[in-house]
């Protein structure tokens, strides 16, 4: 038996299929994340046809409760996608997340491209460090997948306050990446000083070994400084003698954009904030091999820098998983 629905998968984007407990929250926590796309609610990889949900909570068909994905890639990663569903359940619990019990509550992550399992096999690896007891979170391809009831579709926009398993908290870590807000010129123009707004507004390039995070290495997070939009950990910098502060990647892709420079009779990609559109500096492909190959090269006049001790104070206590490892 093999039966797909709702696949709408267009062009770029990709989809994955994740069982979480009661796929209410999974879903709702899923549809708040800045790069996903469409979200719904269904049964996965079970043993008989057409399943209703009465016959999904009896236990005995096989099935998870699912939430269908669909994501653009360009936006959010897979990988980062799998960090946000990690927060969401505990995944030393075998068949069973909040106060619900049974098999059609376990946890799972049903791929449908092949490519993408290695991905989540690492992404659980680096899970797996963080727990003493035994990650129990399946890994399957999609075998089967049932579109559940109409009026489980969407549940908790339909019912605000309706059931979750979900704490209120780690719905809002999905929130985070869209309470940063653009400023206009004008109070850009009153909030920063004259280089961060020639570099941030009009793409202007600080002199080189100029910044003091050229050579400064203690632990936090750099973000935007016009709108606070988290961009670059210090895990991922490295020292390229270049002049200017550089990184191996990004937090997270939805944080960075791309476009297209040809100035200075030169063919270059530009990084810019997603929020802000601050120009932050340049990409290159001459960056360190084993992590990528690329080289991140920013204006430290358009960075802010966060410290660890800090984040919680500063409202980035959602990214402090990064330093957990």
């Amino acid at each position: 038996m093999r039966v797909i629905q709702d696949r709408i998968v267009k062009g770029d984007l990709q989809e994955i299929y994740l069982a979480g407990g009661c796929f209410w929250g999974t879903e709702d926590f899923m549809a708040r994340l800045n790069g996903v796309v469409h979200t719904s609610v269904g049964y996965a990889n079970g043993l008989v046809e057409s399943p209703t949900y009465e016959l999904v909570c009896t236990g005995q068909t096989g099935y998870a409760e699912t939430t269908y994905v669909v994501f653009d890639p360009k936006v959010i990663t897979l990988d980062f996608l799998l960090k946000g569903f990690f927060k969401s359940i505990n995944p030393t619990t075998l068949n069973k997340q909040g106060n619900d019990i049974g098999t059609q509550y376990r946890s799972g992550i049903y791929y449908v491209d092949l490519n993408q399992k290695s991905v989540i096999e690492h992404a659980l690896g680096e899970l797996q460090k963080k727990y003493d007891k035994p990650v129990v979170v399946e890994v399957l391809p999609i075998e089967s997948y049932w579109l559940a009831e109409e009026y489980h579709q969407d549940y908790l926009k339909k019912n605000p306050g309706g059931y979750c398993h979900i704490p209120q908290s780690v719905l809002e870590f999905a929130d985070q990446y869209t309470m940063y807000k653009k400023q206009d010129k004008n109070q850009l123009k009153d909030s920063l000083d004259a280089l961060a707004y020639e570099v941030t507004q009009n793409g202007a390039t600080e002199r080189p070994f100029s910044s003091e995070y050229d050579a400064f290495y203690e632990e936090g997070i750099y973000v935007d400084i016009t709108t606070g939009e988290p961009l670059f950990s210090s895990k991922d910098k490295y020292d390229a003698g270049c002049g200017w502060p550089s990184f191996t990647k990004p937090i997270t892709m939805p944080n960075v954009k791309f476009e297209d420079d040809h100035t200075h009779g030169m063919h270059r990609i530009e990084v810019k904030s997603h929020i802000g559109e601050s120009h932050l500096g340049h990409v290159f492909n001459d960056g360190p091999k084993d992590q990528g190959g690329l080289r991140y090269c920013i204006n430290g006049a358009a960075l802010k820098f966060i410290p660890v001790s800090k984040m919680d104070e500063n409202g980035y206590d959602y990214l402090k998983f990064l330093f957990e490892v």
